[in-house]
């Protein structure tokens, strides 16, 4: 009997834990990386305001650090006339999308001590993570349809 419940527990525990990738993908993304591009499927130069803080031209060049032991980061904007104050953040990587067979990405923006002012976060998808590189996108609509804002980062 006793072997039985830890057997039992000993599955809840795999069950409930982060899959093997989703750990990997953490310390894959542990680190300093550079946002080095944002682009949008949308036709022409669109004014892009990204997780409801700046213009993709500050984003763009802007310095990111990811801490996965604590699921928490800071990135910092570039850019003329663009503010270089810190950005605190909170990030979760979850299973796979079974729509898009990708990995949801969380971010939710904090303060210094890692608190949400409206416990809101942008949900974007991982589509490619590798030593070097990582892109996230993400789909808004735009006058009722949708487009795909493309940010491609690189590892520095």
């Amino acid at each position: 009997m006793k072997k039985l419940a830890l057997l039992c527990l000993t599955v809840c525990f795999l069950a409930c834990g982060a899959s093997k990738t989703v750990r990997q993908s953490k310390k894959t993304i542990k680190g300093d990386w550079t946002l080095a591009s944002v682009k949008s499927s949308a036709i022409g130069d669109l004014k892009i305001t990204l997780f409801n803080d700046a213009e993709k031209v500050c984003f763009e060049n802007s310095s990111w650090q990811f801490i996965p032991n604590n699921n928490t980061g800071v990135y910092t904007l570039s850019g003329l006339n663009c503010s270089s104050d810190k950005r605190f953040f909170a990030f979760t990587i979850d299973e796979v999308n079974e729509d898009t067979g990708l990995y949801n990405f969380l971010l939710k923006p904090t303060n210094e001590k890692g608190k949400s002012e409206t416990n809101a976060g942008f949900r974007l998808e991982l589509t490619a993570l590798s030593d070097t590189a990582m892109q996230w996108q993400q789909t808004v609509n735009l006058d009722g349809k949708p487009i795909t804002i493309t940010m491609n980062f690189t590892k520095f």
